[in-house]
């Protein structure tokens, strides 16, 4: 059974940094890619940022280009999210996502979280 399961949100001061963590399990996560999204009230779910298997290679939206990075370690079945110099229009929930053919499905569905909460005060 696909889990992951998000921490490290809170309530920090603009320019402040956090440290999201996302465990993962019940799926061979060194082989497959990760991503981060958050929602914030009113607003449509939207990417963050992801990473690939191996994390060669990352992405980032333009909101938070220079400012987080994702980056995964797979023998701890994590992957991170630092975010640094946060703004207020950063709050959200933010949520980890991957995409898996688990069992005997015939295709892939996406597995995400239950969020974590990240709020910047201004």
């Amino acid at each position: 059974q696909v889990q992951l399961v998000e921490s490290g949100g809170g309530l920090v001061q603009t320019g402040g940094s956090l440290r999201l963590s996302c465990a993962a399990s019940g799926f061979t996560f060194s082989r497959h890619a990760m991503s981060w999204y958050r929602q914030a009230p009113g607003k449509e779910r939207e990417l963050v940022a992801g990473i690939t298997s191996a994390g060669g290679s990352t992405n980032y939206a333009d909101s938070v280009k220079g400012r987080f990075t994702i980056s995964r370690d797979n023998a701890k079945n994590t992957v991170y999210l630092q975010m640094n110099s946060l703004k207020p229009e950063d709050t959200a929930v933010y949520y980890c996502k991957t995409t898996v053919r688990s069992g005997s499905s015939l295709y892939p569905s996406d597995y995400w979280g239950q969020g974590t909460q990240v709020t910047v005060s201004s």
